[in-house]
């Protein structure tokens, strides 16, 4: 493929001036089977390029591994995006933000109590180092040097809005060139943060979602000749558990995109198409008040988070139509759905009792976080036995983020980091009652100076203002469920309780699993875990895609932290439920 040239007039390919007209597509919110499909679909909205991160957490969980297979295969990716006749713009961070968890930065590096993230911390470098070592030698066939699909890689994210030490931003830079990336660099900061996020000699972009001549004329006060373009240009918005889905009139957001290209401006649409973020590797803020976000990334785009065409899809598409050749094919129809009504889940394995097959308890005076514990995402169960019997005052530490109190399995409170709540009274039966304290990670902040974000309990319990000690943390990254123990068609068990069925499937398609009357907790289907439900919403159906689902018996397992629907049923339906939108 051609290579890109920056040049003072804009940017060229194959010696002809180019206009980048990108979207976000991340490869990690998409299931490795439905890659091709997006991607087609990109091209037939006009586009010429698509864009993606890549989560540092992912591709090294720990240490000493890395991956690139299955999900994560980013190699496989970039060969269907050059098939697809699509050029690339590559994100690896290393801190990506992308409301996702930690920004993409690994939990294992908190381990470490006082390390500083996205700075020039030595650990941090070294640990950044050898990520890029391990990623980009197996990616540089893909650049568009050697005849690959990547025309640019960016430089850190929005470092603007984070730091200024230019040093950072250079250290990275050199990183990259030393591991052969040799295609332009560029960096991307909202229009205040310029001055602070860009690196002298690499190419300065800009992210807004509206006033595109204001946006681009800071860009340009900024850096005064080269081409001007938007990397995220932000056509909608993600949502956040107890707040309302965020959607953006079509027609002015392409309103926005005509005024943008009308500039000659280069864009990445941020997002072409949002995805999920399954599992639990959704991210959350932190401005004085703690907010996770949602799985569904669905981001109102022009696909929506099952690969549909939206109204968008159409409006930008007639955008881009006035400034670049659109492929002739008509726009895409919106792919078969699967239902399935009443699916029961008679099967029950409560999480106490199951224990000993998800996760090893470790014994110390004081409560392990989740880091300490080589944990990265799930729950933790911290235990201890209660001194004497009769009503208490328990006071946490710190709650990092939701925490179920139990005594001799009996919930007793709930403590949430979001209502900046650490203190409970109960009674203790007895003494020597069993004090059990679940803690869920409910996503670790993925932008500003919270990243610091570590997880379980920290500091010192306090039982009637005197320190208790002598516990066991037990991590629970429920990153297998195989060795949980059933009990076919009993009743329910109260407390935390695992619950199992099957549907029969005679087609299969992409569907939407919805749990009216269920509380808070986890789903997994045919072993692929979803993502979280929770009543509070506002979504209200978890995405499923079609590759998980397969023709004959299907398993679907729910972990409920609270109070399941009382005919304990789940539906699989065609539509989604997002939540009410604000009026």
């Amino acid at each position: 493929m051609p290579v890109l040239q920056i040049t003072d007039e804009g940017f060229r390919l194959d010696d002809q001036p180019f206009r980048i007209i990108s979207g976000g597509l991340h490869y990690f919110r998409v299931h490795p089977g439905l890659w091709a499909d997006r991607l087609r679909k990109a091209r037939l909205m006009g586009l010429n390029t698509v864009e993606t991160y890549v989560p540092w957490n992912l591709h090294q969980p720990r240490p000493d591994e890395f991956r690139l297979d299955g999900g994560l295969d980013l190699p496989a990716f970039l060969d269907l995006a050059a098939a697809e006749g699509l050029h690339v713009l590559l994100r690896p961070g290393p801190y990506i933000c992308a409301e996702w968890e930690g920004g993409g930065l690994p939990s294992w590096l908190l381990a470490d109590p006082d390390i500083l993230l996205r700075s020039q911390d030595p650990r941090y470098l070294a640990a950044v180092e050898d990520f890029f070592g391990r990623l980009l030698p197996p990616l540089n066939r893909h650049l568009s040097t050697n005849g690959g699909p990547v025309l640019a890689v960016q430089v850190e994210n929005e470092y603007g809005a984070y730091g200024d030490d230019t040093e950072h931003l250079a250290h990275l830079a050199r990183s990259l060139r030393s591991h052969g990336v040799d295609v332009p660099l560029f960096t991307c900061d909202q229009p205040g943060d310029l001055v602070r996020g860009s690196l002298p000699g690499v190419l300065a972009t800009a992210n807004f979602g509206s006033r595109s001549e204001q946006g681009l004329a800071a860009l340009r006060a900024h850096q005064p000749a080269g081409p001007l373009m938007c990397t995220e240009f932000w056509i909608g918005w993600f949502d956040r558990w107890g707040g309302h889905h965020v959607v953006r009139d079509p027609s002015q957001a392409a309103q926005e995109l005509d005024a943008l290209l009308a500039t000659g401006a280069s864009v990445n649409l941020y997002m072409f198409h949002g995805g999920t973020s399954f599992g639990f590797t959704n991210g959350a803020n932190d401005k004085h008040t703690y907010r996770p976000t949602v799985g569904s990334y669905d981001y109102d785009s022009p696909l929506d988070e099952a690969g549909d065409p939206t109204e968008k899809y159409e409006a930008f598409r007639q955008v881009i139509a006035k400034y670049a050749p659109v492929p002739a094919d008509p726009i895409p129809d919106p792919g078969p759905k699967t239902a399935a009504a009443g699916i029961r889940l008679g099967a029950h394995a409560p999480l106490f009792a199951n224990l000993a097959a998800l996760g090893a308890a470790v014994v110390a005076e004081r409560p392990l976080t989740m880091e300490q514990l080589g944990q990265d995402f799930g729950f933790v169960l911290y235990e201890c036995a209660l001194p004497a019997a009769g009503p208490v005052l328990l006071e946490l530490g710190t709650v990092r983020d939701r925490a179920q109190v139990f005594v001799d399995g009996q919930p007793v409170g709930v403590l949430e980091r979001e209502n900046h709540e650490r203190a409970v009274a109960f009674t203790v039966p007895r003494e020597g009652a069993l004090l059990s304290v679940l803690v869920e990670n409910q996503g670790r902040v993925n932008y500003g100076s919270g990243i610091h974000d570590r997880k379980g309990l920290l500091g010192r319990v306090l039982l009637d203002g005197a320190e208790l000690t002598g516990w066991t943390s037990r991590p629970l990254p429920l990153d297998t469920l195989d060795g949980l123990s059933f009990t076919e068609d009993g009743p329910a068990q109260a407390g935390p309780t695992f619950h199992r069925g099957t549907v029969e499937l005679d087609e299969v398609a992409d569907s939407f699993l919805h749990l009216p009357g269920w509380t808070k907790g986890n789903v997994w289907v045919n072993g692929f875990h979803l993502g979280r439900h929770w009543s509070r919403g506002p979504q209200r159906s978890l995405y499923v895609p079609g590759p998980v689902l397969r023709q004959g018996s299907n398993e679907i397992t729910v972990l409920e932290l609270h109070a399941a629907h009382r005919a304990l049923t789940v539906e699989l339906r065609d539509i989604p439920d997002l939540g009410p939108t604000e009026e």
